[in-house]
């Protein structure tokens, strides 16, 4: 029996799923303005396992939502999952948090593109193919009306993420799409991606192992009054 535990703390949500042999059995999530992850996370874990009454010796391996997102919640995501996977002596895993937002949405035609909030008109993005293929890499990119202009056309392009619908004033192309209802990635998204690399025994190095920022993180200056 594989039995995963998949934590996504990558931006406001902190989501927590438990899947046993790639079928997903229970989670948990909530997603709040102030961040509650270091309140939430462990909490989450435990009634997931209890309810479901395994422990933690039981889990066979533990994945992460690597980033680009925020910097607090990846920082305690990662180091929660690196504390269990120490100390439990299991493998760890690692998933771009771009493809995890981008599961979200099953279209049959067209690009996906999901978008995280970077602040003012800069976003997390990345380009997916409607079959989930990374078709352009992620990269940091600040939003103006020039943006993905070669993907004007026929073909429709979605866009999700909660630094999506901050773009649909700018981005106005007829075959463009904005997903409301689709704002943050999801750790139930993480199910097939974390057994897929299981199998293929894809882990990282626990003790070296740092999230992707993607960008050098900025300290803000208060003024002087």
């Amino acid at each position: 029996m594989i039995v995963l535990l998949n934590i996504e703390t990558a931006t406001k949500n902190c989501s927590v799923s438990l899947s046993v042999d790639g079928a997903l059995v229970g989670a948990k999530e909530i997603a709040e303005e102030n961040f509650s992850h270091a309140e939430k996370l462990h909490v989450f874990i435990e009634e997931l396992l209890e309810e479901n009454k395994l422990a933690m010796k039981d889990l066979s391996a533990i994945a992460v939502s690597q980033g680009p997102g925020s910097y607090t919640g990846l920082r305690i995501g990662v180091s929660a999952v690196k504390g269990l996977c120490y100390g439990l002596n299991i493998p760890m895993i690692a998933l771009d948090t771009l493809q995890v937002l981008a599961k979200q949405l099953q279209v049959t035609s067209g690009w996906v593109i999901p978008m995280i909030d970077a602040r003012r008109m800069e976003v997390f993005c990345a380009t997916f193919s409607h079959e989930g293929d990374l078709v352009k890499p992620i990269e940091a990119k600040v939003i103006d009306e020039a943006s993905f202009r070669e993907l004007e056309g026929d073909v429709p392009v979605y866009f999700l993420g909660d630094g999506a619908m901050k773009c649909a004033p700018v981005l106005t192309a007829p075959n463009f799409v904005f997903c409301a209802n689709i704002t943050y990635p999801s750790a139930k998204e993480m199910v097939a991606l974390s057994y897929a690399k299981y199998q293929a025994k894809d882990f990282v190095d626990v003790a070296y192992f740092e999230p992707y920022y993607l960008k050098d993180f900025v300290m803000p200056v208060k003024k002087q009054k």
